[in-house]
């Protein structure tokens, strides 16, 4: 990293979430005060986007590599198809066809933050864009800081003291493959994490619950859990929290699993072809509030290859 650094602005994109990051260019070697920066924006918008940035898989290796240790591409699914790039995972037009045999859509549509079900989660993914549609497609992200912050005192209190159960599911009204029954079989992840985590980092709490992974709140009924994650989830989609992201071919969107989730799109067509790879960071065990480590209650770490 001998280059000089360069000047890089950071333009928000809405109130809580989202920063686009110019003026830095993806595909060389990038500086410490680069990387510095980029990390920086990352702590505070959750989530930064980058445009005109065409890598190819090794260059995309290298940025992430900047800022962690790549993990397997999907605790369930399989990398690109590519010996090479086993930490790659493919998020093409089809990909829900290998969960769901049969499903009402709802699968396809919850927030949630990636494998969360692993005791230590990705701590950040890293998605670029290389097709896509000519409209539609766009993704969302919410800050689940500001979720947090946006609950009453006495919820907050209440919140702090919850812990909650995550596994992988194929969603509600779906019906699973029997290859994803296998799947999960194989390597199945349940974990009881924290209702709220403290950031490693920044020290903020955020609400580390979503529709995706978490099944229920352990300790108070089925009712009063239903109930309690349905009121986390509605201050997690609070649209004033929230930033929506049109993709371009050559877009990368950068954002911090412990503090946001993200929202996939619902308004795909199976006429135009989409295709962008993933890459997420090993991650550490949540803490809540009170100190307390999330558990594993099956299922090994996510660990970096």
């Amino acid at each position: 990293m001998t280059q000089a650094a360069t000047r890089l602005d950071v333009i928000p994109q809405s109130g809580y979430a989202g920063a686009e990051i110019r003026g830095i260019d993806l595909t060389r070697d990038l500086t410490d005060d680069e990387i510095t920066a980029v990390r920086d924006a990352l702590l505070k918008w959750k989530v930064v986007f980058f445009r005109e940035q065409f890598l190819d898989h090794d260059q995309h290796l290298r940025f992430a590599s900047y800022f962690g240790n790549p993990t397997p591409a999907h605790p369930l699914f399989d990398s690109i198809p590519d010996e090479n790039y086993p930490t790659i995972y493919p998020i093409f037009r089809d990909r829900f066809k290998a969960r769901v045999a049969k499903s009402n859509g709802y699968d396809k549509v919850r927030w949630h933050a990636d494998v969360t079900a692993a005791v230590n989660p990705p701590f950040a993914s890293i998605l670029r864009a290389e097709e896509l549609p000519p409209y539609g497609g766009d993704t969302q992200w919410s800050n689940a800081v500001a979720a947090y912050n946006g609950l009453s005192a006495p919820v907050q209190r209440l919140a702090d003291e919850l812990r909650a159960v995550h596994q992988f599911t194929p969603g509600a009204g779906s019906k699973p493959t029997e290859d994803y029954l296998r799947r999960v079989e194989r390597r199945p992840l349940v974990t009881e994490h924290p209702v709220v985590r403290v950031h490693p980092e920044t020290g903020e709490k955020a609400l580390y619950v979503n529709p995706g992974f978490t099944q229920y709140i352990n300790g108070v009924s089925a009712h009063e859990s239903r109930r309690l994650l349905g009121l986390f989830y509605e201050e997690l989609g609070r649209p004033e929290y929230t930033v929506r992201f049109k993709w371009e071919p050559g877009s990368i969107a950068f954002w911090d699993n412990r503090s946001a989730v993200h929202l996939a799109p619902s308004d795909l067509t199976t006429e135009h072809d989409r295709r962008l790879y993933r890459i997420t960071l090993e991650g550490d065990v949540p803490v809540g509030p009170d100190g307390t480590k999330s558990v594993a209650l099956e299922g090994d770490p996510f660990n970096a290859v």
